[in-house]
């Protein structure tokens, strides 16, 4: 039987070659960016994975008291993933609380809390480094207050709200805010 992480790369292989032409063109020009997936040589195309989907993108981090909603997130992506809610935790050291490397973050997500969704390499989300995802996150509703910051964005690319981290991923506000896009 395979262990999560090999069924996590496999997942990542299959959304990549599924992506049509026609997706790649309806991606908002921001999230034209290709990353790694966390932990791996995958590669992850935002637009053949994002284009014309709901979104919702945190910055997450493995050792902070709010890591436990790795789980929530999990349980929101097994609750909306077949109405092409896509989620994408992008790791990052902004708060200080990051794991060691990538290997560590991994073994965090996906053993610890079985995450199936999409995690991206390790990235900067603040400051005059943040990745351009994250700069374009900030510039329309605020820089992430801490880890777990969640930003809901609609079909068409637009960033609808950012949620502190104190929501729960399973909150009444945030899925209904969700049903509302899908």
């Amino acid at each position: 039987m395979p262990t999560p992480y090999v069924i996590h790369v496999l997942f990542g292989l299959f959304i990549g070659l599924s992506a049509s032409q026609s997706a790649l063109a309806s991606c908002a020009p921001w999230l034209k960016h290709d990353l790694k997936q966390l932990h791996s040589g995958i590669p992850l195309d935002l637009c053949a994975v994002t284009a014309g989907k709901p979104l919702l993108l945190v910055n997450t981090a493995s050792h902070c008291g709010f890591t436990n909603q790795f789980g929530d997130l999990e349980e929101l992506h097994q609750e909306y993933k077949d109405q092409d809610l896509v989620i994408i935790g992008f790791p990052s050291n902004a708060f200080n609380q990051a794991a060691i490397n990538e290997e560590e973050a991994a073994k965090i997500c996906l053993f610890n809390f079985g995450v199936t969704f999409l995690m991206s390499q390790t990235i900067e989300v603040k400051g005059d480094n943040a990745h351009p995802i994250f700069q374009h996150l900030i510039q329309q509703k605020g820089k992430p207050s801490w880890n777990f910051s969640k930003y809901l964005v609609d079909r068409n690319g637009v960033v609808v709200e950012r949620y502190n981290p104190w929501t729960s991923p399973t909150s009444r506000s945030l899925t209904r805010d969700i049903e509302t896009l899908l």
